[in-house]
This record gives structure tokens, C-alpha cells and sequence, in this order.
């Protein structure tokens, strides 16, 4: 009954903080505060030509723990009303689609040969190549974060800020690791990654954790930020989005804390960190690192030390997605299912296309085939620069 009602407090009062972070679901955008309206799309001269590839409609709804996950020449995706889809990387035909479940909170997590989903009550749904359920198992709480399938498990964060792994062959629970986590989190879009054979997780608390997914062993945990201030609300800073990688570097961002980049082969050794706060995610590229701030301010860090290079200030209080790059240009969407195309080098507006749909989620992924977005409606969209 405790962790019931504890689950219950988290979901309340994550509403709360997506309307003080002006999201997109909880907003203030009624509000007389014109520090919480969304910035008008102004007038620009396109630099580069944004066409849509291709669209495939996955079910009718989306949450913040559904994002698709690209695995070869395919797309595993979910929608909020229970259907799993799989979908062609470059045509965007649709391969298989089941519906498993009357609610779904988290996925698709997939590895091409398993596809794991979850429920708000816990429950994960692992489905086989051909997309029929092959298990069900109980995480030890509500999952809202997109399990992660390779190495033979599955392996999920659960609500009670839990990372378990279950047997991808049959279901069974393999492994448990648990830290201690503030009674306050958002409820934003989160995804795994797996890097040099470890599992990474970012976790509330401005904390990232690195683990081996056979045994479940901890390599190591790192701090992005560390909680500030008196009240629950100032103190939450949780790790946003997911942990991006290139080469040796490991980069993520905060909530009310700070972006920053970690060095892989040295033990998770912080490069640099800058005070910053976002409740999207972060891109990254050769030369810099891209977030949204709180305000869907968009930035960018040298990706070497930090320096700040640019902001882009005229997408504020929109909505805004993680960033995915793209040669030189970096692509977002927004709470009126807008796509928007920013110059990397410069920040300035390149194109803009109304995909429809309604607000977007899931995180904006970058692929061989252009950049995959997923609307409000739960259409994915294939994105293609030219």
C-alpha cells in the first residue's frame, strides 16, 4: 500500500513539475505569465529543404516512456494504447504489429530478436521476432523508462528506482540493484544505452550508473549534479533524456543541475560540466554537445571542453524534444508537432516542417535514413534533409 501510494505522489506531483517546466501535457501555456507562453514561429529564409520520407502509424497515443528503437533495418515502436509495431527502417511498411496490453507506459526496447515493453503496474512484455508475446514478468514497480534487450536479458528501471534484468529467453529475474532515490522525479522521456558491454542508466538525482548486464555488478556511478536547495521541488535534478556517447566521451544533462561529459576509459572521470537544466536530453557531435534548457532555450557546448558556443532562444516554452544531429544541422520537435531544423555551426533556423499529429515525446533519433520522430498521435515520422 506504501509504495502504491508512493507511486501515486511521484505521478502527482511529476504533473507539478511538467507544468513548472512548461512541458508539453502539463502546461502553463494558458497561463497571464507570458514567461510560460510559447514563442510565435517566426518568418525565416530555409537553408536546406525538409521533406517527410515516410510515416507509419504505430496505435493513437504516446507517453514519456515511449520511444522507438532502431535495430538494423528496423523500428520497434509502442504507443500508449497497448500496440507494439515493427517497421521498416527505410520504407517505413509496416512488418508486424500486435496489441499486448490495454495500457502501455515504456518501450519498445528491442535487440531484433526480443521486444520488451511495459505497463504502469510493472508488468513486462517480452514478444518474439514475429511479434507474438513469448513471456510476461512483474518489475517490483511501475516502469516508465525504456527497457533495454541485449546479451540475452532485458533489463528495466523501475519507478522504486530499481534496475532489474530478466532472462530474455524466458522471463526470469536475473539480477537487482536498487539505490536510494528523493520521493520527488520526473516523469519525462528517459532511454538506456549500452556502451563497451555496460549498461548506462541515468538515475534521479543528477546521477549516472554504469552496470554489467550479465551480473548485474556495478562498474561505476558518476554525478552530473548533485541536488540543491531546501525544498523537494529545488532539489529535484534528475537525469534527463538519454546518456550520449562519442568516442570516449559520455555526455548527459540534468534537471536543475548541469550538462556535462564523463571519460569512458578512465573509470567515468568528469571532462567537463557546465550549470545547466533541461527536462529533454542532449545530442552530441564531433564538434559540440546540444540540449534545450527548462525554457526550450536551445544550446550548444564545445563537445571538447564546455565552451559555450551558441543559443538559440526563439523556440522558448515550446515543448521541445531531445535533439538529434544531422550533418550540419540539429533536428527538434515541439508541442504542436512541429519539426525544427537548426544550422549546428550557428544556431540560426534552417527549415521547419508541420509534421501534424500533435506534441511529440519520444526522442528525436538520428538514423542512416534521416532523423525518426514519433507524434502525438504515435505516427513515426522519417525526416530526410536535402
Amino acid at each position: 500500500m506504501a509504495l502504491k501510494q508512493s507511486n501515486y505522489l511521484r505521478m502527482r506531483f511529476a504533473c507539478l513539475l511538467m507544468a513548472v517546466l512548461t512541458i508539453s501535457g502539463c502546461s502553463l501555456f494558458g497561463s497571464d505569465d507570458d514567461r510560460n507562453k510559447p514563442m510565435p514561429l517566426a518568418e525565416f529564409k530555409p537553408t536546406v529543404s525538409a521533406q517527410i520520407a515516410w510515416r507509419a502509424p504505430v496505435g493513437s497515443s504516446v507517453a514519456f516512456g515511449l520511444s522507438p528503437t532502431v535495430v538494423g533495418d528496423s523500428i520497434f515502436a509502442a504507443s500508449a494504447d497497448g500496440v507494439v509495431t515493427k517497421v521498416d527502417l527505410a520504407t517505413g511498411n509496416v512488418q508486424w504489429k500486435m496489441t499486448v496490453a490495454k495500457i502501455l507506459s515504456a518501450g519498445a526496447g528491442s535487440d531484433g530478436k526480443t521486444t520488451a515493453v511495459a505497463t504502469p503496474e510493472g508488468d513486462i512484455i517480452a514478444l518474439d521476432e514475429a511479434g507474438a508475446v513469448k513471456w510476461t514478468a512483474r518489475a517490483s514497480s511501475d516502469v516508465i523508462v525504456q527497457p533495454w534487450v541485449g546479451l540475452g536479458v532485458v533489463v528495466v528501471r523501475s519507478g522504486d528506482y530499481r534496475i532489474q534484468a530478466f532472462n530474455a529467453a524466458n522471463g526470469e529475474r536475473i539480477w537487482s540493484v536498487q539505490r536510494p532515490g528523493p520521493s520527488l522525479a520526473l516523469r519525462v522521456a528517459q532511454q538506456m544505452i549500452a556502451i563497451e558491454g555496460l549498461v548506462i542508466t541515468g538515475l534521479p538525482g543528477g546521477r549516472l550508473m554504469a552496470i554489467e548486464p550479465i551480473a548485474g555488478s556495478v562498474v561505476w556511478e558518476g554525478i552530473v549534479a548533485a541536488p540543491r536547495g531546501s525544498s523537494e521541488l529545488e532539489r529535484v535534478n534528475d537525469v534527463v533524456g538519454s546518456p550520449v556517447v562519442l568516442g570516449d566521451f559520455l555526455c548527459a544533462v540534468s534537471y536543475q543541475g548541469r550538462i556535462g561529459c564523463f571519460n569512458i576509459s578512465q573509470g567515468g572521470r568528469i571532462i567537463w560540466a557546465k550549470d545547466f537544466s533541461s527536462s529533454a536530453g542532449m545530442a552530441i557531435d564531433a564538434k559540440h554537445t546540444y540540449s534545450p534548457d527548462a525554457r526550450d532555450n536551445v544550446a550548444a557546448f564545445a563537445t571538447a571542453d564546455g565552451a559555450k558556443v551558441w543559443r538559440q532562444d526563439g523556440l522558448r516554452n515550446r515543448g521541445l524534444t531531445s535533439p538529434a544531429t544531422t550533418g550540419q544541422f540539429v533536428v527538434l520537435g515541439d508541442f504542436e508537432g512541429y519539426a525544427h531544423v537548426l544550422s549546428a555551426d550557428s544556431g540560426e533556423f534552417a527549415a521547419r516542417l508541420a509534421l501534424s499529429g500533435g506534441a511529440m515525446f519520444a526522442q528525436a533519433q538520428t538514423t542512416s535514413r534521416g532523423v525518426l520522430l514519433q507524434t502525438g498521435d504515435s505516427s513515426l515520422v522519417m525526416i530526410e534533409l536535402k
